[in-house]
């Protein structure tokens, strides 16, 4: 009999030539547990999904109370449905007033794609502004604002009028113009390595999208939920963008996403056509459940204010001559190292001692740490043990 591990390399598809290959068989809080009872500390949280932990005790009662109510009962956007109501009244009451209205997906991809959508029809524009090295998603339109060319070229032509700025760089801006119909940036880069922005930067492409009449979009698909030490990014800058897109965090586990904005803009897709964008498990009422009970655990344990000290303690216990740099905003953080086969076999090395690990789509020198914003102090101070034996090991190389 084939193990799962056979099978899962002979009947699913493989997005690298060399899988992780951990089989896990439950997940609590912090922790990942393999089927020989080997846990894990999860320093990578689902890349930014688990911010609350894993099977939170209060989404989890939310789901199965969902559960014995509907599943699946139609397209989104035609019946009225109880948790999409409540999770949109919620999250609206948590965000500035200029955003009004929510369009719920099920991942941070298709929020992109509405976005470019509705900032297209609503500017009668077609160009769009994302930055070098960007990572919104991986469907066709979301490619085409991907900041790297090596991943763009093998699925080319994809979207054309897509121009490219320097991320936090002030020089760039003069390429946002009167054609351009949406700036699209992450509120920290995430696949570049974790990159943070200056705040007079992000003031800077807001005032320049002012001046053009460009619709400014903010993907915190990575940094929304508390990952940042704010509820949002965006409050870090002193400014507010006109389309924000929410994934990963947002559901405690479940897949769901949006793209937040304004009447006004939202309302294109209404007519001219009608159904100008539908979604069919977009907004399933298990995640939203899900997600409502998420973002209370969010707000009612104070995760948020807690972001900063933790982060601190990160900062505090990686010491290493090998970590070359440590950047961050929050609990999104990295460590640059010299080579990516130090990053490799560090990450080899934690997860053989109980820590998971990653790194950066657009940085393979780097280390990512992006804990559950309930990791405990002692956990923190566990982990970083186990980093700094690794570094120690292969800070040759």
């Amino acid at each position: 009999m084939l193990s799962n591990r056979q099978l899962f390399l002979l009947n699913t598809a493989q997005t690298s030539c060399s899988p992780r290959l951990i089989e896990i068989e439950h997940a609590e809080g912090v922790y990942l547990y393999g089927p020989d009872g080997k846990k894990y500390i999860d320093l990578v949280s689902g890349f930014a999904v688990s911010n609350i932990g894993h099977r939170h005790p209060n989404v989890l009662k939310a789901i199965s109370k969902q559960l014995d109510k509907y599943l699946h009962v139609t397209v989104y956007g035609e019946f009225v449905q109880a948790p999409q109501v409540a999770l949109a009244t919620k999250l609206l009451s948590v965000l500035p007033e200029r955003f009004d209205t929510v369009y719920f997906t099920n991942s941070g991809a298709e929020a992109t794609e509405g976005a470019m959508k509705i900032a297209k029809k609503f500017t009668g524009r077609r160009e769009i502004v994302a930055a070098e090295k960007a990572y919104h998603g991986s469907t066709q339109g979301a490619l085409s604002l991907i900041g790297n060319p090596e991943y763009r070229i093998a699925y080319a032509p994809l979207l054309p009028e897509i121009t490219f700025i320097r991320y936090n760089d002030l020089n760039s801006l003069a390429k946002i113009t009167s054609s351009t119909a949406a700036v699209i940036l992450e509120a920290v880069q995430g696949e570049a390595g974790i990159r943070v922005p200056d705040v007079e930067y992000m003031q800077a492409v807001r005032k320049r999208c002012d001046e053009t009449g460009t619709l400014l979009v903010f993907d915190e698909i990575q940094t929304g939920f508390g990952r940042t030490g704010k509820l949002f990014a965006f409050e870090h800058y002193g400014m507010v963008p006109d389309i924000l897109l929410l994934a990963k965090g947002m559901g405690g586990g479940m897949p769901i996403g949006a793209f937040v904005a304004n009447k006004a803009v939202m309302d294109v897709i209404k007519d001219n056509p009608m159904l100008g964008h539908i979604t069919t498990f977009g907004g399933h009422p298990v995640s939203c459940a899900a997600a409502l009970a998420s973002l209370n655990v969010i707000l009612d344990e104070h995760l948020v204010e807690g972001v900063a000290r933790k982060a601190t303690l990160f900062r505090q216990y990686l010491r290493h001559p090998a970590i070359r740099e440590i950047r961050g905003l929050g609990l999104m953080m990295c460590l640059q190292l010299a080579s990516f086969a130090q990053v490799e076999n560090i990450s080899k090395y934690c997860a053989e001692h109980g820590v998971i690990i990653d790194w950066f789509l657009h940085c393979e020198t780097a280390l990512r740490i992006a804990p559950p914003l309930t990791i405990s102090d002692q956990e923190i101070k566990m982990a970083c043990e186990v980093i700094l034996r690794g570094l120690q090991r292969y800070a040759s190389q």
